[in-house]
């Protein structure tokens, strides 16, 4: 459907206004701290609003600083992000920490390529803390925002993919102050995403989530019993191993595993399959091999 200037004025208006009654006074929208920004959005994907906030502010204590983040040890990272799920984003913050540091003085870089450069950062991150810390405009098409742009733009329309959202989102965008009928202050990139994110946020709350209409909506896989808790409840063994200093054998993290799911009703885990895991998190940084034993 072919959409005027005055279609899109009238929807980001609509978007605009709505979005400021729905306003929610979040932690990490009180600061324009590019660091601070990227955490909340790191630790976001994936996970509900309430378990982020308290641990994003917990997060902050204990690492307060790029630098602190790029000199604390991955372990100490892991132990921080627990409970947050998706361990690899927390190595990810840890390396990209470093990389900031080494190469960019230990500032958030702002242009996108630079952004994207980094591990764990990709379009709608990087978009993000331009958008927030920046008040830059870009493509910030996440779960929320696609939400808002399939019900107001998309009604009823089935397997709508990202592509055909993407040129949208970034038109629609301000790419600087602008005016916005009916409301007391201009939009900005910054205030326009909160905006959408609000908006969208009360869509998924009172209607039949309009993102299932999307081609990129994938169900998410069931957590229980699966290969990815096994994962990360061997993280937690690794974690609390430190305390001895000796690490983990993969006999011991099957012993551990085998309670956990005989507990839970399921099979007991070999000794082969445990050592699997060590040897799958070791090839991603999360431990290293020791005659024998997996350390963090």
């Amino acid at each position: 459907m072919d959409r005027t200037s005055e279609d899109l004025d009238a929807f980001r208006a609509r978007v605009y206004l709505r979005g400021r009654e729905l306003y929610r006074d979040l932690p990490w929208r009180r600061t324009r701290d590019a660091y601070a920004i990227w955490v909340s959005e790191a630790m976001l994907q994936q996970t509900q609003v309430s378990r982020v906030d308290g641990r994003w502010q917990r997060w902050l204590e204990r690492f307060p600083s790029m630098a602190a983040l790029a000199a604390a040890s991955s372990a100490d990272v892991l132990d921080e992000w627990q409970g947050l799920g998706y361990n690899r984003r927390a190595l990810a913050l840890w390396r990209a920490a470093g990389q900031i540091v080494s190469e960019h003085d230990g500032r958030m870089p702002i242009e996108e390529r630079d952004l994207r450069a980094l591990p764990g950062i990709g379009p709608a991150t990087a978009a993000g803390i331009r958008a927030f810390a920046y008040d830059l405009p870009g493509v910030y098409l996440e779960t929320n925002v696609r939400t808002v742009f399939l019900h107001e733009l998309f009604p009823g329309e089935q397997d709508v993919p990202d592509s055909a959202l993407r040129p949208l989102v970034a038109e629609a965008c301000p790419e600087h102050a602008l005016s916005v009928a009916g409301a007391d202050a201009p939009a900005t990139p910054r205030s326009w995403y909160y905006a959408l994110l609000d908006y969208g946020y009360h869509l998924k709350q009172t209607l039949p989530n309009p993102s299932r209409r999307s081609r990129s909506h994938v169900r998410q896989s069931r957590f229980e019993g699966s290969h990815r808790q096994k994962r990360a409840a061997v993280v937690r063994l690794l974690l609390d191993a430190r305390a001895t200093g000796e690490g983990l054998s993969p006999a011991e993290a099957a012993s551990a595993l085998t309670a956990l799911e005989t507990a839970a009703g399921r099979d007991s885990v070999d000794e082969a399959y445990a050592r699997e895991i060590l040897v799958q998190l070791e090839r991603e940084g999360f431990c290293h091999e020791q005659r024998g034993r997996w350390l963090a």
